[in-house]
């Protein structure tokens, strides 16, 4: 039977919003793939939280909750999703590219003998299929490719799409998950919370963000600054996490995070394609740099030529005048 399954990632009390983003990209493909959209929550405490994916488009929400499935360990994920496959034979599996969500698609592609596509970052109806575009050579292509049978499994990168609600309802229905021995074999023995106070990349409305052009590690005190008056989170360019200015985890681009921020400031970034792929689709871009050909000029939507170690504090200043009153 023709259909979509988006898996949706439940986590510290909230969906993903990377699942609320696929599954209004799946609202979409609906009409042109045919067949139902259903979703499925695989969690431990999760069932409550399951009819707020009808807002986001799914008809019916297949809940598997089980205390086994709460520590974030992909195997038992596998089972409820190919339990499902079985029965309801979906022609398309979408999962957001989490590190959850990665793991469970691989094992889930090994166990169903599927194709696999990730790092999607358009997904459009080919005939009574499906094709994924996704960037490749380091983002200075983009390739489409397309399934030879079901189901078509898809890895969605975290920001390619704006989650949309569109008023809808669902009909949940529980499931028994049968799991196998691998889900029990592997336990979570501790977590170690993120920094208390830091804002996520992917969930920032705001990102200041440093690159080369600042010179020298302890300059990322000026973007950190007005970042802090912003209420923003922080960003770092590949070059700049590469020269150990800032860590990985901050890294936007290809190789790193994409974000769709409201608002983006770029601080001595050039705008290479690497980075532009990771934060293209802000809603608002503006960029800082005393390079008026570099590349970002030609894509941003405010820009400032100039010294930014003169603008950047200026800047923080102003914001935090306006916030006193």
């Amino acid at each position: 039977m023709p259909g979509i399954l988006v898996v949706a990632e439940h986590s510290n009390g909230r969906f993903r919003r990377v699942s609320l983003e696929v599954l209004t990209k799946a609202r979409e493909l609906k009409g042109a793939l045919g067949g139902p959209l259903a979703a499925v929550v695989a969690g431990s405490g999760v069932a409550d939280a399951a009819g707020e994916l009808g807002q986001y488009g799914a008809e019916t929400v297949y809940v598997a909750d089980h205390e086994a499935l709460g520590s974030g360990v992909a195997a038992g994920h596998v089972d409820v999703v190919a339990g499902l496959q079985a029965t309801h034979d979906f022609s398309a599996i979408l999962i957001g590219a989490t590190a959850l969500g990665k793991d469970l698609a691989a094992a889930l592609a090994v166990r169903l003998g599927a194709g696999l596509n990730g790092d999607s970052t358009e997904l459009t109806a080919a005939g009574a299929g499906l094709r994924a575009r996704r960037p490749v050579f380091g983002g200075q292509n983009l390739v489409d490719a397309e399934w030879t049978g079901g189901p078509a499994i898809a890895l969605v990168r975290p920001n390619s799409f704006k989650p949309e609600p569109n008023g809808g309802s669902a009909s949940v229905e529980s499931v028994t998950p049968e799991l196998g021995p691998v889900a029990s074999a592997v336990k979570v023995t501790g977590r170690k919370p993120a920094e208390e106070g830091k804002i996520s990349l992917e969930e920032a409305s705001i990102i200041v963000s440093g690159g080369r052009g600042l010179g020298a590690p302890e300059n990322f005190s000026y973007v950190e600054a007005l970042a802090k008056e912003l209420g923003a989170a922080v960003g770092a360019s590949r070059a700049a996490v590469d020269a150990g200015w800032y860590p990985h985890p901050s890294q936007v681009g290809q190789t790193g995070k994409t974000v769709s921020p409201n608002l983006y400031i770029a601080c001595g970034i050039s705008g290479a394609i690497q980075h532009k792929v990771g934060m293209q689709t802000s809603d608002v871009i503006v960029a800082v740099n005393k390079d008026e050909e570099a590349p970002i000029f030609g894509f941003a939507d405010f820009g400032v030529v100039g010294d930014l170690f003169e603008i950047l504090p200026k800047l923080t200043e102003l914001v935090a005048a306006r916030k006193a009153g």
